[in-house]
């Protein structure tokens, strides 16, 4: 026989596992896309239902069809498979179907009419009457799987899902289903150390659903035998009652045998109703007098909580923002429970389900390994990390303290030295402004040596963002190479900060659509501060970081014009300014991007902030295409477009010296009379239209604008605030020429060569 086990995603190797176990032939298991394929008999089939953990259901294949491109053709394949083998009159039966790149089956129900009407013609052909439909409790399940013209037709042996151990009575959608906490206590290796009887503690328990499959897979308990009498195959034709008889007895005995062999179990969490509800299903799984339930707080537990003298797993799936809410509580909650990992629990190994991988990070604890697994739709990372004993944890920081002082005491290479020189003095230049501003993020180096071409920024003291700026080709790569060792050993030496911290990228001119790709995909995160407010940042995954130190004036007075008033963000990237806005007491915000990425990180931006809510509101739309199709005013405006960006969605190009004019003057469509918009571009040899300034009342405030950790390059950008004149001025010439065309959202930007900094990468036009 031939079977299909479907798997969630990155489950299909733990269950080619749990196939070999049941029996199936070796070198046939094979791991496909959404499952594992292999060959094996009846009994293998039925120890599969029986015992695996990590699967959603066991099909049997019942025959293959080539060619099938029509619905007579599917027809007449279904015709020849020997339906009367599997189903009898008196069972009821339904088809399932799936497909995937089959274009002639635009509607799985037509496919789905055709295999019932071939079963049905089958047996009226034999007996003279057919077996009954029916598509909510059937007895029999058969399933028709198109992958283009060729089709699959299986028979249902599970029924129901498997993970539906039937111990969980009632349900919430923040639940862990059971194969997802099943693949996580194997991916920890808890088979190996619940048989050296190593205790495990869940401290976010909810509904116990880890603690109890940990207990189910230590007892070697077969899932199956919770619901040994609701499987599909019970009622199929072909069942062996004898077979399967005599597999239930075999496992109960197994399962008699392990439960003298479990280790202490106990799940943690701080809702006295989730620890009810998890007392309830352990009761319900057989398993409630191996584990001990209790009111815990993750980040103080109670001293008798914390098993003495010996050393554990610690799993569990946290909460996280997708399901419980406001992120910036869960960062806290994340801190503390790391404190308490390090402080209560030496020697210990950890494992976590994270849906927000950066949370993960304020643990403060480095994962041995990571996987990745799905709950639900939310894709999670799986950590895996060690808490090292007081012994341990002094001999590496007294290693890694040891290699700090080495590197230190080392010689600077001629080049090394010279670049730190420099370093030095402009920290020293810097170090009153930083004091007197309390900026902690600012850039300290921006191609002051021509030999050295790179902009530095400093993040909290903490981290380092050196974006390299391409060297031409005439230099030789060798060259080039030790030149940015030299920068990064200078930046280590002068700021103390660690190279690992030392985030490096090359800025070079991009292409097409090469322009926005993601250089990594780590999703790390890091938070940081200024003036008052706090932001996410990237150092890996974009070219930018996710703001814009030289914006900082900018963005103040972004906050003292915004008391009371609405506030309009175009080409609106991470939000930085509409925080800056909600804090300044702004009446409501709009945020307009093209990105729905950039969106979401905007969103994140004020939530950790503090702002949320109807007030706030976010659209995914092209700026100029949404200024000429919304009607909604606002007393202050905020927009810094790209200097150049092109893309095949939309007919023409974007140009800021081409096209500022009508870009301004839709935006002024929508500012109140008495409003403010503030205007900025980073184009070095931008020059604003005369019509603006004829039009509208027009203050170049660039020099209030420069930082002085920029004023170093002055260029690096130019800003205005615009204002309506107290007499209206009639543009209805301007206005028909913005509809003279329809304008479409654009999604890729190109950076022009006269652009001076990254402004122009930050957001699709």
């Amino acid at each position: 026989m031939t079977f299909f086990a479907s798997t969630a995603a990155n489950h299909n190797d733990l269950a080619a596992d749990e196939a070999l176990l049941a029996g199936a032939d070796e070198s046939s298991i094979r791991i496909v896309p959404g499952g594992v394929e292999f060959t094996g008999n009846l009994e293998a089939g039925y120890r599969f239902c029986l015992w695996s953990r990590t699967a959603s259901r066991l099909l049997l294949l019942l025959g293959t069809g080539e060619n099938i491109e029509t619905g007579d053709q599917l027809y007449y394949r279904a015709m020849q498979i020997p339906w009367f083998e599997h189903l009898t009159l008196k069972n009821s039966f339904m088809v399932q179907v799936t497909a995937q790149k089959t274009r002639w089956l635009k509607n799985p129900n037509f496919g789905a009419l055709k295999v019932k009407d071939a079963i049905a013609d089958q047996f009226r052909e034999i007996h003279d009457e057919r077996p009954s439909v029916n598509t909510e409790n059937p007895d029999v399940i058969f399933h028709l799987h198109m992958d283009g013209i060729h089709g699959y037709f299986y028979l249902d042996l599970s029924g129901r899902s498997l993970h539906k151990r039937g111990y969980r009575r009632s349900d919430s959608s923040a639940s862990l289903k059971e194969h997802l906490a099943a693949a996580l206590l194997l991916r920890a290796g808890w088979p190996d150390k619940a048989s050296r009887m190593e205790p495990l503690i869940d401290p976010f328990c909810g509904s116990g659903t880890i603690p109890i499959e940990a207990a189910l897979m230590a007892s070697d308990t077969a899932p199956g035998l919770l619901q040994q009498d609701n499987y599909a195959f019970l009622r199929w034709k072909g069942h062996d009652a004898e077979l399967w008889k005599t597999l239930i007895a075999e496992a109960e005995n197994r399962r008699n045998k392990g439960m003298a062999h479990i280790p202490k179990i106990a799940g943690w969490d701080i809702s006295a109703h989730s620890i009810q509800s998890a007392e309830s299903h352990a009761q319900n799984a057989g398993v409630d007098s191996y584990i001990t339930f209790s009111i815990q707080d993750s980040a103080n537990p109670s001293p008798e909580a914390i098993p003495a003298d010996t050393t554990g797993l610690i799993i569990s799936d946290p909460p996280y923002g997708v399901r419980m809410g406001i992120e910036a509580d869960l960062r806290v909650l994340y801190k503390n429970f790391g404190n308490s990992l390090g402080r209560n629990f030496p020697g210990w190994h950890v494992s976590l389900l994270a849906g927000e991988p950066d949370l993960l990070r304020e643990i403060k604890l480095r994962p041995d390994s990571t996987n990745v697994l799905y709950n639900g739709p939310i894709k999670c990372t799986a950590a895996h990390y060690t808490i090292f004993d007081k012994e341990t944890r002094d001999r590496l920081t007294e290693k890694a303290e040891y290699k700090q002082r080495e590197r230190e005491e080392a010689e600077l290479s001629p080049g090394a030295e010279m670049f730190a020189n420099r370093l030095r003095k402009n920290k020293r230049m810097l170090k009153a402004f930083l004091k007197r501003s309390g900026t902690t993020s600012y850039r300290i180096y921006d191609a002051d040596m021509p030999e050295y071409s790179a902009a530095i920024d400093i993040y909290e003291d903490k981290w380092v963002h050196l974006q390299e700026y391409a060297p031409p080709e005439e230099i030789e790569q060798a060259a080039a190479e030790t030149r940015l060792k030299e920068m990064v050993d200078g930046v280590n030496r002068v700021t103390g900060i660690a190279y690992e911290h030392i985030f490096v990228k090359q800025r070079k001119k991009q292409r097409g659509s090469n322009q926005y790709n993601k250089r990594a995909s780590r999703g790390q995160t890091y938070i940081m501060k200024e003036q008052g407010l706090k932001f996410f940042v990237n150092f890996t995954d974009y070219l930018d970081t996710g703001i814009f130190l030289d914006h900082r004036p900018v963005r103040n007075l972004i906050r003292d014009l915004s008391n009371n008033r609405r506030f309009l963000n175009l080409f609106g990237y991470t939000g930085t300014a509409t925080v800056y806005a909600a804090d300044g007491g702004a009446l409501s915000t709009a945020t307009v991007d093209t990105s729905k990425t950039y969106l979401a990180w905007a969103e994140k931006n004020l939530d950790l902030n503090g702002f949320s809510g109807m007030s706030h509101q976010f659209y995914a739309a092209d700026c100029m295409d949404w200024l000429l199709t919304q009607n909604h005013t606002f007393d202050l405006i905020f927009m810094d477009p790209p200097t150049f960006s092109n893309s095949k969605s939309r007919p023409d190009t974007f140009d800021i010296q081409r096209d500022h004019r009508k870009l301004i003057v839709a935006a002024m469509r929508h500012l109140e009379r008495n409003g403010t918009l503030i205007f900025s571009n980073n184009f070095r040899k931008f020059e604003l239209a005369d019509y603006i300034e004829d039009y509208y009342l027009v203050e170049e405030i660039t020099h209030t604008t420069i930082p002085e950790d920029f004023l170093r390059k002055k260029s690096i950008h130019r800003c205005w605030t615009i204002r309506h004149k107290a007499k209206p001025v009639k543009v209805k010439k301007e206005v028909k020429d913005l509809r003279l065309k329809k304008i479409v959202p654009k999604k890729i930007m190109q950076k022009n060569p006269d652009s001076t900094d990254s402004h122009d990468l930050k957001l699709d036009f």
